[in-house]
């Protein structure tokens, strides 16, 4: 992804331009008085990878109890 820096003072100018790069992929640093203050980056609705079923078999497990109503003792704190 390419990087622009851009000084805030010149980001009212050239919106629309930057916003265009920022849609196409690229970030863009902003600054004031040569220190980056914040960065414009794209937004992303859907995962970067595709996810892949059975990766990590095992890795996570479900107790046979979990569906169970909990105890009262669970409700009233009492021990």
């Amino acid at each position: 992804m390419p990087t622009k820096t851009v000084e805030v003072e010149q980001t009212q100018t050239y919106l629309k331009e930057l916003l265009s790069l920022v849609g196409n992929g690229s970030e863009i640093i902003l600054t004031q008085d040569n220190t980056p203050v914040a960065r414009l980056v794209p937004i992303t609705t859907s995962p970067t990878a595709p996810r892949i079923a059975g990766l990590h078999p095992d890795a996570i497990w479900t107790s046979d109890d979990f569906d169970e109503p909990l105890s009262e003792e669970f409700w009233l704190g009492d021990e």
